[in-house]
């Protein structure tokens, strides 16, 4: 199973810098991309690829955001009330699946 968590934690490292290198100034989402805030009290900003709201586990967090929500997200952008290990996990996934596509 280690051969598999090697390539998470790339993917999870260029997440955080591509986050991290954004957060610097929140209106500069790259093309392709949208901003979430993640976490039940403490909200960070992650950007994400477009192409992850068409996967089953990321509609999943984006319909308990709508029960949360609707349509008020106290951030002024979308808010996913979910802890960050689960929505790293979840983001893991669909970069290691976007990867394996290529």
């Amino acid at each position: 199973m280690g051969f598999r968590l090697l390539p998470m934690i790339s993917g999870a490292k260029q997440m955080y810098k591509l986050q991290s290198a954004l957060t610097r100034n929140h209106s500069d989402v790259p093309k392709g991309h949208f901003s979430v805030y993640v976490g039940k009290r403490e909200k960070k900003r992650y950007v994400m690829p477009v192409t992850y709201l068409n996967h089953p586990s990321f509609q999943n967090l984006l319909s308990k955001a709508e029960e949360e929500f609707a349509f008020h997200h106290p951030m002024g952008g979308l808010t996913i009330p979910c802890n960050d290990d689960d929505f790293f996990y979840v983001t893991s996934q669909l970069f290691m699946k976007s990867r394996t596509m290529k």
